[in-house]
């Protein structure tokens, strides 16, 4: 059962209660969280899965969010198709020529011809597979840079789990800088819990943030605000929802966290390499947010599909 909206979901809701709104289109948006696993693989890789796919034909988003397109495509050319055939006559299906309806000189079969269609074809397939390798290659960047949140995420907590009160190296004996190291001190294993679980929390507290960061307000502000108030400190929860910057505020917690950790400066250096990717893939993320492929690249394919489209019946 699905509880929150945050989670990872696999399409939108079958809820038959629904709002139609949240089936396709813009409002299917936050559900598109594909995420294989094995069985979903095994599914993918069904013999039948030709037959699955046929048969929700008729249910698939992208139809029905291309529907008024498809509606003025189809009325012309059911409008081109019974002008002919009222002012031009037709042959029915026994091969009998009939006459037509309408006659007079103003009456004539409008129709283009081919040619023109033939010649811009090319052009129009250049320009729909820069628009389809430009959206993939958005789409797969921004993927990677959610991985790079995973990968790093799961390195800092482990370099801070293992180097935790090793203030130097207690075995080999090994100086940092030149510098005698003091050996590992007795660990207090409630302020152990309690400073791992900091870095913990607050790691989860920036990627949280980010994905609330790069969503639209109506979709995740009020699941974020409570799950936030759930598992942070009131102080801590309050200081990252009221910043102006909440991913920003996420980072620097998570950097005082580390600052407390009791061990050599140069081990810390090494976690933060980490908070300094995760700046990059948020930085990332965000130009790809506000940056959408040129507009007059997306406005020129619009036209010329339409206008293509459009014409093709004639």
């Amino acid at each position: 059962q699905r509880t929150n909206k945050s989670a990872l979901f696999m399409g939108p809701p079958t809820d038959p209660s629904a709002p139609a709104t949240d089936l396709y289109g813009e409002g299917s948006r936050k559900y598109r969280r594909t995420v294989y696993t094995h069985d979903q693989w095994v599914k993918h890789r069904s013999p039948d899965r030709f037959v699955n796919n046929l048969s929700t034909l008729f249910n698939s988003g992208i139809y029905k969010n291309v529907g008024k397109e498809v509606v003025a495509t189809t009325s012309v050319a059911i409008f081109v198709w019974a002008w002919n055939l009222l002012v031009g006559g037709y042959q029915d299906l026994s091969g009998v020529a009939h006459d037509p309806i309408i006659q007079g000189e103003w009456a004539k079969i409008v129709g283009l011809p081919l040619q023109a269609f033939t010649t811009v074809s090319p052009s129009l397939g250049l320009l729909l597979a820069f628009r389809t390798n430009s959206s993939y290659k958005r789409w797969d960047e921004a993927r990677k840079f959610w991985g790079l949140n995973i990968n790093h995420t799961r390195d800092l907590n482990r370099m801070a789990t293992a180097w935790y009160g090793n203030e130097g190296d207690p075995w080999d004996g090994t100086e940092f800088m030149g510098a005698p190291s003091s050996k590992a001190q007795a660990i207090d294993p409630a302020e152990r819990q309690y400073l791992l679980g900091q870095i913990s929390l607050m790691t989860w507290a920036f990627v949280r943030s980010m994905k609330r960061h790069l969503s639209p307000p109506d979709e995740d502000e009020e699941d974020y605000i409570a799950e936030m108030k759930s598992r942070l400190s009131p102080e801590q929860a309050d200081a990252i929802i009221s910043a102006t910057h909440r991913p920003n505020r996420a980072l620097f917690d998570l950097s005082v966290a580390i600052e407390k950790l009791p061990m050599h400066f140069m081990r810390k250096n090494e976690i933060n390499k980490n908070l300094s990717i995760f700046e990059d893939t948020l930085g990332g993320s965000e130009r790809l947010l506000s940056s959408p492929v040129p507009l007059f690249y997306s406005r020129h394919t619009a036209r010329f599909i339409s206008i293509w489209l459009l014409f093709l019946p004639f």
